[in-house]
């Protein structure tokens, strides 16, 4: 546990990316089967203790200390795991068996509730604090230390000689602790056999296109469609079984059964997951109504429609379609389509244009139907993994700004979790502010060391973790739309707030009202 305990503390410590590779590179090299594969699952979040949960670890420590003086480094610190790994008290008999990540794994995997608090406590005693906090942030679930799944994978591909999307190829078919697949990257087996799995094949994504650069394109290379205001899914039906993914590669399939239901057979096919009412996209807090459900009930499927908008088909039957021009794979995708209709999917329309002023001319307008902006495919791409320049961009609307005022902050996580770095923050209705969004990027590392001392030293009240402060610091706030929310007391939401620029030369009576907002609802 030690050794896994060092490379987590090492990982949240080291910013740069190039940095976390190297160390994973190096786990994988000199950590011996099964530990890498079980450490492997961890960083890529698939090493989940369903009985382990955060307040037992809380319920421990407040055995052991006094629970107000919990509470209070709790309050200061900001992170559990972090909080009890410091303030746990050395054991009465002293130190005893530090347990290995083998153990620790095989040991909880078989735990009922009521023993997960049993294990935890003599391995708590046993560990020091960078291994105590390793243990509760691996049991808890919440690594939060700079490294996503993608990351972790890429590391593992370098390590072992191989592209990392060849890696995601196999991924859904192995299970922890990847004998196989560590087997296949030190060379003493073949890749491993998939066979009729649905596996999830690595999307292609799109660069990002501004005003100034899109006349160097030629249109007559380009096909174009709108970009939809969702989340890319990809659907994969094979032999008997059917999945739905997320652009990570993350099956959410059981949130989304209507989905899945619709799903035809021997197909692999690429869109965007939506709430459509009456052929009509639906604002995308429609659609957060059903993100992260487990189970959704009868109404919840019923008052949110999903469906999947389709862009592409990269799979038909035992054929790979992804080395097809784009412009082959649509035929291919409209003719498929007739034949397999169904209630939940339709097809994203190509949008006819002749030069670029046409097409911006229609992208300007799509504000009102709730659509973020234009995708623009050579018609010649073949479907590559990843983000290559130059076969699609996407091109969308300017962003829409606000005046607002900071109102509560928060501690971030990882390497922020010392400063105040989450921030809310208001719009005016008449002389109250309310509430109107939460950010917390957009700003630079010196911007934020002076935000968080401004937080310290102008805090007026606090809630937990949560620190009000003075109306004073007014923020210009970058977003993509506004939506009718039942969850925020303002009654309205925005889709992806960030912090444009900290207007510390404006004063906070001048920031924008409520019904300015109001007037940009979609």
């Amino acid at each position: 546990m030690n050794r896994f305990a060092a490379l987590l503390d090492a990982l949240l410590f080291t910013p740069s990316r190039n940095g976390k590779l190297r160390l994973m590179r190096e786990y994988f090299t000199t950590t011996a089967d099964p530990a890498r594969g079980w450490a492997l699952a961890a960083l890529t979040g698939e090493l989940v203790f369903d009985e382990a949960k955060p307040n037992q670890v809380r319920a421990l420590a407040a055995a052991r200390v006094d629970p107000e003086l919990l509470g209070w480094s709790y309050d200061f610190v900001g992170d559990l795991a972090e909080t009890v790994s410091l303030i746990w008290p050395g054991a009465p008999g002293g130190a005893g068996h530090v347990p290995d990540l083998c153990e620790i794994v095989e040991r909880l995997k078989g735990a009922s509730r009521g023993e997960v608090a049993k294990l935890l406590e003599p391995w708590l005693d046993a560990l020091d604090a960078t291994g105590r906090w390793a243990l509760l942030k691996l049991v808890t679930g919440s690594l939060r230390i700079g490294v996503s799944a993608r990351l972790a994978k890429t590391a593992l591909g370098e390590w072992g000689g191989v592209e990392v999307d060849r890696i995601e190829e196999v991924w859904h078919g192995l299970a922890p602790p990847y004998q196989p697949l560590f087997d296949w990257l030190e060379g003493r087996r073949p890749p491993p056999e998939t066979g009729e799995l649905p596996t999830f094949c690595p999307l292609m994504l799109a660069q990002p296109l501004e005003d100034a650069d899109v006349a160097a394109l030629d249109p007559h290379h380009y096909l174009a469609e709108w970009k939809w205001d969702g989340i890319r899914v990809q659907l994969v039906a094979r032999g008997a079984e059917k999945r739905l993914y997320s652009r990570s590669g993350d099956e959410i399939g059981a949130a989304f059964p209507d989905i899945c239901a619709a799903m035809p057979s021997n197909v692999t096919l690429d869109g965007e997951l939506l709430v459509i009412r009456k052929g009509e996209v639906a604002p995308f807090n429609d659609l957060q109504q059903r993100l992260n459900r487990k189970t959704p009930n009868a109404k919840l499927l019923r008052e949110f429609p999903a469906a999947v908008r389709l862009y592409d088909i990269l799979r038909e039957g035992n054929k790979d379609l992804r080395g097809l021009s784009f412009a082959e794979r649509r035929r291919r995708l409209e003719a498929w389509y007739v034949r397999e209709p169904r209630a939940a999917l339709d097809l994203s329309a190509m949008i006819p244009f002749t030069s670029w002023d046409e097409l911006a001319e229609m992208r300007d307008g799509a504000r009102e139907r709730g659509i973020e902006g234009l995708m623009l495919k050579r018609a010649d791409s073949l479907y590559v993994a990843g983000r290559p320049k130059g076969p699609w961009f996407k091109w969308k609307r300017s962003a829409l700004t606000l005046d607002t005022v900071l109102m509560y902050a928060q501690r971030g996580h990882g390497k922020r979790s010392s400063f105040y770095s989450d921030y809310t923050f208001g719009a005016w209705r008449g002389d109250e502010l309310v509430p109107v969004g939460k950010a917390y990027s957009g700003f630079t590392d010196e911007e934020l060391r002076h935000l968080d001392q401004w937080v310290r030293n102008n805090t007026v009240r606090r809630w937990g973790p949560v620190r009000e402060v003075t109306p004073q610091i007014v923020l210009e706030v970058a977003f993509d739309s506004v939506h009718r929310s039942t969850r925020h007391r303002s009654g309205v939401a925005m889709r992806f707030p960030r912090i444009h620029r900290i207007r510390w030369d404006k004063p906070f009576r001048e920031a924008d009202t409520l019904e300015s907002l109001e007037k940009l609802l979609t």
